[in-house]
């Protein structure tokens, strides 16, 4: 990317895609998303996209939890071609509360146009490890080792071997891993109701994403829950305007935590 270029952001989506967007002095263009998660495709074909150079994607989507599939991967991946665009898939929910773990990469012809993130930080519970991966063809990867081999060389060996060991971890990790959250997102739509939030239950990853009722406003509930309760959960606009009236709650409490947020909120 080279300033005055432009990219390609979904709404809502992650925060970090706009910022990134911004320190490299380039313009985002903030697409919506459908009902069923994919990108609202009438919308993209109406915009100019000559400036485009880079198409942010993310499933299972943070923070609305929609699931990808490989219908959708190969309608990213044909829109991407037509458009001569960068698609980077942003995957690391990509083993959470997931039916069938996809990769885009695994799509056929993908490795042409895509290139895919992925971390351990939610798969093996090593946030502050930042260890990660990028994936992708052979000429864009050699790209991204120039700027990065400049920017920072090297990782502790510790780090290195806990990532090693946690790669080889088997089945039952993930399913236990998984059991863990499906509790714990019981419990969330139990605290989800109280608030009266419209939820969708067919969805993956670490959040649940809750629609406030017409008469609520979606920062005085965050605001009320914080002052009254001492309960924090994050305001929707934070992802973009479509998360206006949202709010997002997590799973990554321990589930005597979710308890005491549902008791303090019936009090």
């Amino acid at each position: 990317l080279n300033p005055g270029d432009a990219v390609l952001i979904p709404d809502p989506g992650y925060p970090t895609y706009t910022s990134v967007t911004q320190l490299l002095e380039c313009d985002a263009i903030y697409y919506p998303l459908r009902e069923d998660g994919a990108p609202d495709w009438e919308f993209l074909e109406k915009q100019d996209l000559k400036k485009v150079k880079l198409f942010w994607v993310n499933y299972p989507h943070m923070p609305t939890g929609y699931r990808g599939s490989k219908s959708l991967f190969k309608d990213l991946i044909d829109f991407s071609r037509h458009n001569d665009l960068v698609l980077v898939h942003d995957n690391p929910y990509s083993h959470i509360l997931t039916p069938e773990p996809l990769s885009i990469l695994a799509i056929d012809g993908a490795k042409e146009v895509s290139l895919e993130l992925n971390s351990l930080s939610k798969t093996f519970n090593i946030p502050g490890w930042r260890v990660g991966m990028v994936c992708g063809n052979q000429e864009w990867l050699q790209a991204i080792l120039r700027v990065k081999s400049n920017m920072d060389s090297g990782m502790f060996l510790g780090i290195q071997k806990g990532a090693i060991a946690a790669l080889q971890l088997g089945k039952s990790w993930f399913d236990e891993l998984n059991r863990q959250y499906e509790n714990r997102r019981k419990l969330v739509w139990q605290l989800a109701e109280l608030l009266q939030l419209e939820v969708e239950k067919e969805r993956s990853g670490l959040f649940v994403w809750g629609k406030v009722p017409p008469e609520i406003n979606a920062e005085e509930l965050v605001d009320q829950l914080l002052y009254e309760k001492h309960i924090f959960i994050t305001p929707g606009k934070i992802f973009g305007k479509a998360g206006q009236d949202y709010v997002r709650i997590s799973i990554c409490m321990p589930e005597y935590k979710i308890l005491e947020a549902i008791k303090r909120i019936k009090a």
